[in-house]
């Protein structure tokens, strides 16, 4: 089973930010057509991946993310609405 855990400061601005909760887009890693890729922009210290896929409330998120534990743990960073960008 998948954990995830987050910063609750870096959620909370996140959150004003952006507009989407951590919890919201938790949810996005349920969304069976979810497209995960690895992200060449900042693989510094990290290996961090993005997520596409839509979330419970169907808008469609992008959501940064690293995995530990060989994937059993998720630990979100950011979360925004997906646009043509």
């Amino acid at each position: 089973m998948t954990t995830f855990e987050w910063n609750n400061q870096k959620g909370n601005a996140n959150k004003k930010k952006h507009g989407v909760s951590f919890e919201e887009a938790k949810s996005v890693f349920y969304d069976d057509f979810a497209i995960q890729f690895f992200d060449t922009e900042n693989s510094d210290d990290e290996e961090p991946f993005l997520m596409l896929g839509k979330c419970h409330l169907s808008r469609l998120l992008l959501v940064c993310h690293c995995e530990k534990n060989e994937g059993e743990t998720v630990r979100i960073i950011s979360a925004r609405k997906a646009t043509a960008k």
